[in-house]
């Protein structure tokens, strides 16, 4: 079969033995390091993934994210952000606002460190932010490093664990899924799968 390519729309074509459609991420962090750190380690093109780390509350970050969506094209745009301390408002409207753009959310409730948990065990009742630190601190067997650029390979052999635990949680909702007081709860997952299906 010959070989030819074909960029339209974001995506590009290559015609080789089999046809590949790779797709262009955004993703806009609340963090500036935990968030990033994470999705940065994942075993995609680099041309594939922009990984943004602003350090804004939610919905700042939804409006970040329209600027850098019309700065250059993607397929794909996530909000990564946590319920943290912000108000309802606050966390009601960036997931409002970021779905009226198009845009996918990957938030948590109450922290993005549940994400983390959720490799080891199902977790469905909701704890304060500090006691998750100490939580992983137990679970990894050693003090836990907030900001690490390890942690994506550290867990990756549990990802399966996580994405049906994530899953399991949000069924506990339905059919009254409000993600504001539904804690814990988390759709990081769903970037997650994602992101996996352009793993090198």
């Amino acid at each position: 079969m010959s070989k030819t390519k074909a960029n339209y729309r974001g995506y590009s074509l290559r015609n080789v033995n089999t046809r590949e459609v790779k797709q262009r991420f955004l993703i806009v962090c609340e963090g500036a390091k935990t968030e990033p750190n994470y999705f940065m380690s994942f075993r995609v093109p680099k041309n594939v993934v922009k990984v943004e780390g602003l350090g804004e509350n939610p919905s700042r970050l939804v409006e970040s994210a329209k600027k850098l969506n019309r700065q250059e094209e993607y397929d794909q745009v996530w909000c990564v952000f946590d319920r943290d301390s912000w108000t309802k408002e606050n966390f009601n409207n960036a997931i409002k606002n970021a779905k009226e753009q198009g845009f996918e959310v990957a938030y948590s409730n109450e922290a993005f460190e549940l994400w983390y948990v959720l490799h080891f065990e199902f977790l469905n009742t909701g704890i304060p932010r500090s006691d998750y630190m100490r939580k992983l601190s137990s679970l990894f067997g050693r003090t836990y490093q907030k900001n690490s650029e390890t942690i994506y390979d550290e867990l990756f052999e549990k990802q399966a664990i996580a994405i049906r635990n994530a899953e399991n949680l949000l069924k506990q909702y339905d059919p009254h899924h409000i993600p504001v007081t539904d804690n814990p709860s988390t759709t990081v997952h769903l970037l997650v799968k994602e992101l996996n299906k352009f793993i090198l």
